[in-house]
């Protein structure tokens, strides 16, 4: 079975600056993984590379995915191979509703063009399960959104969308404890055989609801453990210092 993504020795850098320094990671279909460290080791870099972001300059290594290397590839050709990216911070879009953003993004991931209630309908099936007000779906996209109410439409994206490889850029981040749940029932819902997703946090507490199959610990654009969810838990009783640690003395 081919992996879904390979990442092999991966330097990116933003502005000049050296941030990715070596990442290798492979996700194989029906994993999900957890990438945990502290603000400022790359995590969220390690998003926006693997998702092509512009900003970002890949200076060396490579990013396969489903086998093929994507290094070079646009986030929309990206998109349309059934990668997603779920924000940290998801921008407004005024004038544009939640719905016919939907619509577009489903129409350039499948090429399929649904028609306006059947969208609606599948939508709305979404909002259910994500306990969401149906009211949502009309609401302009991120517009006077709570910070809850973006990371919930960001799962909506995932959901209705139904990509093979969902990147989550700590979508725990600002959500209180019901969102949290909410928001993690949403993720476990797409979890199947087939597709991957990684999960990338600052704190263990997402874990508490979600239970990933790989954890792995970024420290100064390097990832410097991999281990099973135990990980998780010593990470939350010990937090990174012995990371930092460990790092200096090397």
């Amino acid at each position: 079975m081919t992996d879904l993504l390979v990442v092999d020795d991966l330097h990116a850098s933003v502005d000049g600056k050296g941030i990715l320094k070596g990442i290798n990671l492979t996700v194989s279909p029906g994993e999900t993984h957890a990438i945990m460290g502290p603000n400022g080791s790359g995590k969220s870099t390690l998003a926006n590379v693997l998702f092509g972001h512009p900003g970002y300059l890949v200076t060396s290594g490579t990013v396969r995915y489903k086998g093929e290397d994507i290094t070079a590839l646009t986030p929309e050709k990206r998109g349309q191979a059934g990668m997603f990216l779920g924000f940290q911070y998801p921008e407004e879009i005024p004038g544009v509703s939640v719905v016919n953003f939907l619509r577009t993004a489903l129409s350039n991931r499948t090429g399929t063009d649904l028609t306006v209630l059947e969208l609606r309908l599948k939508v709305m099936d979404a909002l259910k399960d994500l306990e969401m007000d149906p009211a949502f779906a009309d609401r302009y996209l991120n517009e006077g959104f709570s910070g809850g109410e973006r990371k919930r439409n960001e799962i909506l994206q995932m959901v209705v969308l139904q990509p093979d490889l969902a990147i989550l850029d700590e979508t725990d981040s600002g959500l209180d404890i019901d969102a949290l749940k909410i928001v993690a029932e949403g993720i476990e819902r797409l979890r199947d055989d087939e597709r991957g997703i990684v999960l990338i946090t600052h704190y263990q507490r997402m874990l508490d609801y979600l239970t990933p199959d790989v954890v792995h610990v970024m420290l100064d654009g390097q990832i410097v453990e991999t281990g099973g969810p135990e990980l998780a838990d010593e990470i939350e009783d010990t937090g990174y210092e012995r990371y930092r640690t460990g790092a200096a003395a090397s």
